[in-house]
């Protein structure tokens, strides 16, 4: 995101919240800059949309189409980095996600966190 201008921020944040809004009739006001990328000027642009801009505290590499089939190795990557607060990035392009994903929130529910929406989420 940093290499974008403002025209091209806008552009590609707001075709993303009418897509999720279309399909989901979920309107956006989250923003995860892809891949972690941000500057001061990027945080402060998206903000003038209306967005708030969420980072998470565990990502792995599970985008990665060639690096699939590695369920007990997300599985373990997800319930080794549980903590209070914590934000797991999970690619929803990831069949191994999809495939733990159950597992992963009883697992975590059985630990005694609870899921919260980040509009539930209290600092």
């Amino acid at each position: 995101m940093p290499e974008l201008n403002n025209e091209q921020i806008q552009k590609e944040v707001m075709d993303l919240h009418t897509a999720i809004y279309e399909k989901f009739g979920y309107e956006m006001k989250y923003i995860r800059p892809p891949k972690g990328e941000f500057s001061e000027r990027t945080i402060n642009y998206t903000n003038t949309l209306g967005y708030k801009t969420v980072m998470w505290s565990l990502a792995y590499d599970d985008w990665e189409e060639n690096k699939q089939g590695r369920e007990e190795y997300g599985k373990k990557k997800v319930l080794d980095n549980i903590h209070p607060g914590a934000i797991i990035l999970l690619h929803g392009t990831s069949k191994d996600n999809s495939n733990i994903l159950d597992a992963c929130i009883k697992e975590i529910k059985a630990m005694g966190y609870e899921i919260k929406s980040l509009d539930q989420f209290q600092r």
